[in-house]
């Protein structure tokens, strides 16, 4: 551990992605501290659930009750509903899983692992759950305090900011930005953000309307005038004009500018008699050109900006936290070098380059207007095909995602879901054995060779004999890092040595 530094790490964020950044850390045996620029969480109307990836990183870190009981407040508020308006309030019922630009085809059958499912679980409740992991792990948060400077040296990074009782520093060896789209630390630091400017903007309310039927059936429809959705959950509205991005995002959205614009989209005779809470997006489209300068990092929507097509955003950057956490505990530790941060983003940005092809392709097939309904109705006939249907589920539940690792069996450099790991009469969950943030070898060899080598080499990884095969090396993030069969270790010292044996900047060990 480096002493001389006030704290390790400093998270800028305390949303989601900067919450769990700080909790992957705090497990690795960083100290963390997390500043928040804002007083209380926000309740604007953001994410309404959490993809299957975001979901794991979560339940791997202690939070499954949770994730169930939010998700079954969700359903119990949709029974309510459906039973009041009948079923199509709740669109087209339980055989689809999600959407590619309002198309509902997304078929549960179709899919390699359909028990790998985005959850209901608005990001509020997200929120709440990470803010109780962090608060009983001891992580400081700190709010109210808006980073104003910072200043990388070569070891290190000078980070300020003001808050009600005035400015304060801090230096730390390392600092993270998870602080949004608008992120002052990516421009502080002088990361490059490329991409395409707004065409559209998006609406999210929270609305009582004076005839509601009048917008049934629920689910996404397209309109000559731009798309909408409601019914979904008790008052929620989504709308997509396409006539434009707003004069001005940061104005407060009003109940007659949705009224105005849901009027001119359904084409219905409805007023708006209040507004809850309301909310304004639009489709602009950015990549930072790196996640890391230096000694400062991105991750999450300070990283990569999308229209919010398929609930992606809130999953990747939880992905996002959970990749780079274990990798900077690990340097801060002294145990690996700087280069294994290069790899946060030789693995997330192509990830994050999917999601935004996928987001601005949704985008082209949404708009009122002939050439997308043709493209759309072509896209919607190509989803009946199995292959199609999983590639495009895939591609929206994040399971497509493989990082390159240099092998070819096909699960090195995925994401492993839970599952049930079994040794004789010894039953547990995989996700139950990585709660600390430590690695998993899961050795299915008869005379446990990979446990032995493994237990020469680090204690970071807990080792666990199976019954059946392959046996596999995980990481921290749950990416398979090394698979083999018929208790071969070939490959597995290699791979030990890239991720968790203590090493050298010239790969060599430490000791």
């Amino acid at each position: 551990m480096i002493e001389s530094f006030d704290a390790d790490v400093v998270v800028v964020g305390a949303g989601p992605t900067g919450l769990l950044t700080a909790i992957e850390l705090s497990l690795g045996g960083v100290r963390v501290l997390v500043l928040e620029r804002l007083a209380v969480p926000s309740m604007v109307t953001k994410a309404l659930g959490i993809g299957a990836l975001g979901t794991e990183a979560l339940q791997r870190r202690g939070m499954v009750s949770a994730i169930a009981a939010a998700e079954e407040r969700t359903f119990a508020v949709m029974k309510k509903l459906t039973e009041q308006n009948g079923p199509d309030a709740r669109g087209r019922g339980s055989r689809f899983s999600g959407h590619f630009a309002g198309l509902s085809l997304i078929r549960k059958d179709a899919q390699r692992e359909p028990e790998r499912r985005a959850h209901p679980v608005d990001q509020q409740a997200v929120e709440a759950m990470l803010a109780e992991r962090a608060r009983a792990l001891e992580i400081e948060v700190r709010r109210e305090c808006d980073v104003t400077r910072v200043v990388q040296q070569e070891d290190g990074v000078e980070v300020e900011w003001t808050s009600p009782s005035g400015t304060d520093h801090i230096r730390c060896a390392y600092l993270v930005g998870c602080d949004g789209g608008r992120s002052a630390i990516r421009k502080m630091a002088g990361f490059d953000f490329p991409g395409t400017a707004p065409t559209m903007t998006m609406y999210q309310a929270s609305v009582e309307i004076d005839y509601p039927e009048r917008l049934l059936p629920g689910g996404w429809r397209r309109t000559s005038g731009g798309v909408f959705s409601y019914g979904f959950l008790p008052n929620r509205l989504v709308m997509l004009d396409f006539s434009g991005p707003p004069e001005d995002r940061e104005a407060p959205v009003t109940r007659e500018e949705v009224e105005s614009v849901l009027r001119r989209i359904s084409g219905t005779d409805v007023c708006v008699k209040a507004l809850e809470s309301g909310s304004r997006w639009t489709d602009n489209t950015r990549l930072a050109d790196t996640y890391r300068r230096g000694r400062v990092l991105l991750a999450g929507d300070a990283a990569h900006i999308h229209s919010p097509f398929g609930g992606q955003g809130l999953s990747l950057g939880l992905v996002d936290a959970a990749n780079l956490g274990w990798k900077l505990a690990a340097v801060i530790r002294g145990e690996k070098p700087e280069s294994l941060l290069d790899t946060y983003t030789a693995e997330r940005r192509p990830v994050a380059e999917g999601v935004l092809a996928n987001t601005l392709a949704q985008a082209a097939i949404m708009r009122p207007d002939p050439q997308a309904g043709a493209m759309r109705g072509i896209v919607a006939n190509l989803m009946q095909f199995d292959d199609v249907n999983r590639f495009i589920g895939e591609i929206m539940s994040g399971l497509a995602s493989r990082y390159d690792l240099g092998s070819e069996r096909d699960e090195v450099g995925r994401l492993i879901g839970d599952k049930p790991i079994s040794h004789g009469d010894a039953s547990v969950s995989l996700y139950d054995a990585m709660q600390d943030g430590m690695g998993v070898l899961l050795d299915a060899s008869i005379d446990g060779k990979a446990t032995r080598l493994v237990t020469a080499s680090t204690q970071r990884i807990r080792c666990v004999a199976v019954d059946t095969g392959p046996s596999m090396l995980i990481r921290p993030d749950a990416c398979i890092a090394w698979a083999a069969e018929d208790g071969s270790t070939d490959g597995l010292e290699e791979a030990l040595r890239r991720w968790f044996i203590p090493t050298r900047d010239d790969g060599l060990p430490l000791r």
